[in-house]
């Protein structure tokens, strides 16, 4: 591609989004760049401290255990307090409870403190994927979410090499790092991102539109397509978690170190940086039940694939497929979310929707150490491939009655100029959201 070619894809690719959405953006990007905790705090406690590795996995079980519980109560505080005041409240607490976490010694108290610190850390997430849902335009959601994506690997692959060098320095640096950073944010989410909630449109004059329901949690597990979409997310993300559960003890069986999987499982990294932009503009308008079995697919195939792997350079061609997969998944099962969730419900649906990926990172840890001791890897390999084709055709049933018009459950979507005068105020972007 010549130069101007790469210019004009790249104009098309930031071109649209709203000023907000770049801010909240680079508050992601700032965010990942400050990881540490969950990196390195089995590292920092085995080697540092001299704890034992059980006791390692009991503090990142309930630092998972933290992100499960705080979904649902932070989707909660999205729709009732709004998105703004729910992310400034779940940053400012994580940066205190990071800084916290850094001095504890006794055992009780650093599992504590990790128990809070992981509420916190995963509270900001289902107000940060509403706020995106308000404030971009539906058909730029996809390109949107793909965009998000990238900015939390890209994040994530400097910090990872970052924080190592700090680490040798001091971890108490690093954790001292990872609050700054997500103070930072807090400070950047104040000045810089306006409250996006939509208001909740009261009944028209002559009961042409009637009021919108309340949402609640009752409301959304009563949904009966959404938590299909929830429980297909959890076996999706069961299978994505083994690249960082299973794929070490396989490949620590099959005589490689932990340098040759940081070689290999870096290939993950690299190709999201390098592909997720493009790849998100070449689906951004593409039929979304095929693209989720696709992904479904390839995810739960490339770890079968794993199965037939005994050298570095196999298990980075293994990773390659499944790393297609999550690309894929990762956007279009976001956008998916949105459009099955009522606008002034977003935070609650986004709450259940983030459960589905911590109950997963729960579970995965437990499901490869039972089956990798009891009958060995290649069948964790082949009961990848198994989930992957479930949830294949879990998404090719599911989406078969959702048309590419329509939108969100019981909702439409339309300008301001078209709207009736009575319609909602304040919606973002001149957008007014309605149920009908």
């Amino acid at each position: 591609m010549s130069v101007a070619g790469l210019r004009r894809a790249a104009h098309e690719t930031v071109s649209g989004l709203p000023r907000e959405f770049w801010w909240l953006w680079t508050s992601t990007l700032v965010n990942r760049l400050g990881a540490f905790v969950a990196t390195f705090m089995a590292l920092y406690l085995t080697m540092d401290r001299g704890y034992s590795a059980s006791y390692a996995g009991l503090v990142a079980a309930l630092h998972g255990l933290g992100g499960v519980i705080s979904s649902l109560g932070a989707g909660v505080m999205t729709d009732r307090l709004g998105r703004r005041p729910t992310m400034l409240i779940a940053q400012s607490s994580t940066a205190v409870s990071v800084a916290v976490l850094g001095f504890m010694v006794h055992p009780a108290a650093i599992a504590a403190v990790a128990f809070v610190v992981g509420m916190a850390s995963n509270a900001s997430r289902p107000a940060v994927q509403a706020m995106m849902a308000d404030i971009v335009r539906p058909e730029d959601r996809v390109r949107a979410f793909s965009l998000n994506y990238w900015a939390v690997n890209l994040g994530f692959a400097v910090s990872s090499a970052g924080a190592g060098f700090i680490a040798e320095y001091s971890y108490l640096a690093g954790f001292m790092v990872e609050a700054a950073m997500t103070l930072f944010c807090a400070v950047l989410v104040f000045l810089k991102v306006p409250e996006s909630r939509p208001q909740k449109a009261p009944a028209a004059v002559g009961g042409k539109l009637p009021a919108e329901p309340d949402v609640r949690l009752s409301t959304v597990l009563r949904d009966g397509r959404f938590m299909s979409v929830v429980g297909l997310s959890f076996v999706v993300a069961l299978i994505f978690q083994q690249g960082y559960v299973g794929l070490p003890v396989a490949m620590g069986t099959d005589g490689l170190s932990s340098s040759d999987f940081g070689t290999a499982i870096a290939v993950n990294g690299v190709m999201i940086v390098a592909l997720q932009i493009p790849v998100g503009r070449f689906i951004q308008h593409r039929d979304p039940r095929r693209l989720l079995i696709v992904s479904s697919l390839l995810a739960g195939y490339g770890f079968a694939l794993t199965a037939f792997a005994g050298s570095v350079a196999v298990y980075a061609l293994t990773i390659c497929v499944w790393t297609i997969g999550e690309i894929i998944n990762a956007p279009v099962q976001s956008n998916l979310v949105v459009r099955l969730s009522p606008a002034h419900g977003r935070g609650r649906y986004q709450g259940m929707y983030t459960l589905s990926w911590s109950a997963a990172a729960l579970v995965a840890p437990l499901m490869s150490g039972l089956v990798i001791d009891h009958y060995g890897a290649k069948w964790l390999w082949g009961m990848c491939g198994v989930l992957g084709t479930v949830a294949a055709l879990g998404y090719w049933m599911l989406m078969r009655g959702l048309s590419p018009e329509q939108k969100v459950t019981g909702v439409v979507v339309a300008t301001a100029a078209e709207a009736e005068p009575d319609a909602a105020p304040g919606a973002p972007q001149g957008v007014v959201e309605q149920a009908v």
